[in-house]
């Protein structure tokens, strides 16, 4: 804006009383600083009493849209210095102690040890300074574990390093991963399916094979497919024909009885339910066993 106008105190007053509603902000920060300055010689600001100092700051304030705190320190800057120049920026920055080549000996050494903890690494850092002098190791040599890690994360060590973990598969926690264990009582069932084949792209029927562990009870029912909606029905009516009470039911962790469904099922009968270990084949070797011996054997592999 062009204020070359206002020279005096009076015409600043009157501009202040006639444009409350004025603001302007399109300035940069270094405009604001030369305008401030301009103002100053042009105004002659140390040579003003009192209470024309206030009318020049309240000025200062509505075209620059500073806070009162802000042009005060604005103002005793250009005191002490006789100008007003905005000063750049510099943020304090601690000298960084470990070097890019410091970072590439630990990521090498990662990489031949197969990433250790922070301990380990360590020591081996300080072995080969101290034990087999390397002098390329001095500096790292004593590293702390903590900053270890935090080179581990820097942008450095990962521009020189690959690490790639497999995908941790999701653990479901309904049922029990355990052997299972009747002790010699019955109500202990083994539990799977298995499918009469396809043809045509449709799918064939799928049997339900549940055993008593200890007396060899044994039910097999077909539904159509293999989902909720058509097993609990059906799993819910096979364990009320068992003619003993239900203790435990066994399943090898397939998903068409591992969830929530089934779970409430048996949780509302009183049900344990359990599921094969990890590397334990033979943990549900009974039912197994029984698909090939009892339902192979009368239903064959044909297509139904």
């Amino acid at each position: 804006m062009n204020d070359r106008n206002l020279q005096t105190i009076e015409q600043v007053r009157q501009f202040l009383g006639g444009s409350e509603a004025l603001e302007f902000r399109a300035l940069s920060v270094g405009e604001k600083y030369d305008w401030i300055e301009e103002v100053m010689i042009r105004i002659r600001y140390h040579g003003l009493k009192r209470g024309e100092k206030g009318v020049i700051r309240r000025y200062i304030e509505r075209i620059t849209a500073y806070s009162r705190s802000q042009v005060s320190r604005l103002i005793t800057e250009y005191k002490r210095r006789g100008r007003l120049k905005r000063m750049p920026y510099q943020r304090h920055r601690f000298p960084g102690k470990y070097t890019p080549a410091d970072v590439m000996l630990l990521a090498k050494t990662d990489e031949l040890h197969g990433w250790l903890s922070g301990p380990a690494t360590k020591k081996i850092r300080e072995r080969e300074y101290q034990v087999y002098g390397h002098s390329e190791f001095e500096n790292i040599s004593l590293i702390s574990v903590a900053q270890l890690y935090n080179l581990r994360r820097s942008n450095a060590y990962w521009s020189i390093t690959r690490r790639f973990t497999k995908t941790k598969p999701a653990v479901s926690r309904i049922g029990e991963r355990i052997k299972p264990e009747a002790k010699g009582r019955p109500g202990y069932i083994r539990i799977d399916t298995v499918h009469q084949g396809d043809m045509n792209g449709g799918k064939g029927v799928y049997h339900i094979n549940a055993v008593d562990e200890v007396t060899q009870w044994e039910i097999v029912a077909s539904v159509e497919r293999i989902s909720e909606a058509y097993l609990v029905p059906v799993l819910e009516s096979m364990l009320l024909q068992f003619p003993f009470v239900i203790r435990g039911f066994h399943w090898d962790n397939g998903s068409e009885f591992v969830n929530r469904i089934v779970a409430r099922l048996l949780n509302r009968m009183l049900i344990r339910f359990t599921k094969s270990r990890p590397r334990h084949s033979s943990d549900n070797g009974l039912v197994e066993s029984k698909n090939g011996s009892v339902v192979r054997k009368q239903l064959g592999y044909a297509y139904i």
